[in-house]
């Protein structure tokens, strides 16, 4: 059950975090996908669903064009409505919902994502049990309880955390990557 103190946690929290990832320089991450991708085994052909950062997010279209440069199939999310669906990254994007840069592709459906071999998620802290903090729309919870494959939370150092507050809705993640420690698996 979801008590309002939770609630008000998160939301104290995600007002911290994101004036902190204001102050701050971005992390790139294409070289700490790469090594993730190889953790899990993930071949040339598979897929990955990956994520566009937005302007203070850790990650950039260098960490998406580098799992293409793989041989990855990466699918990038697109904002329907109150669901995530998916479509093929080509290296064509367009202006989609919130801003939000997304591929100019067919969508695929919300279920793509169950056919990822790994799932990149953007986060705002993840803590020492999986417990990742998004924005607060429920996107990523919605889609990531269709994964089939690990989920892997992506964060900047300081945003991997002991603990955090956990709601009934919220998806565990399966490892955090960051980009001082790399692929660390999850929980500790």
């Amino acid at each position: 059950m979801t008590t309002s103190g939770e609630r008000d946690q998160k939301l104290t929290l995600r007002t911290r975090l994101r004036a902190l990832r204001r102050s701050g320089p971005v992390p790139d991450m294409s070289a700490e996908v790469l090594l993730a991708v190889g953790a899990f085994g993930v071949s040339a052909g598979e897929t990955v669903c990956a994520y566009l950062a937005s302007r203070f997010e850790p990650g950039s279209l260098a960490m998406v064009e580098a799992l293409r440069s793989r041989g990855c199939r990466v699918l990038l999310p697109v904002v329907v409505g109150q669901a995530l669906d998916w479509a093929a990254y080509e290296g064509g994007l367009r202006t989609g919902a919130f801003g939000l840069r997304e591929p100019v592709g067919p969508l695929l459906g919300p279920a793509a994502v169950g056919t990822a071999a790994l799932v990149l998620a953007p986060a705002l802290a993840v803590d020492h049990a999986g417990v990742r903090l998004g924005k607060g729309g429920g996107y990523y919870d919605r889609a990531l309880r269709l994964s089939t494959g690990p989920v892997v939370g992506v964060v900047r150092d300081e945003e991997f955390v002991p603990s955090l507050p956990a709601e009934p809705h919220d998806v565990p993640v399966d490892a955090v990557l960051t980009p001082s420690l790399g692929l660390v698996r999850l929980p500790l």
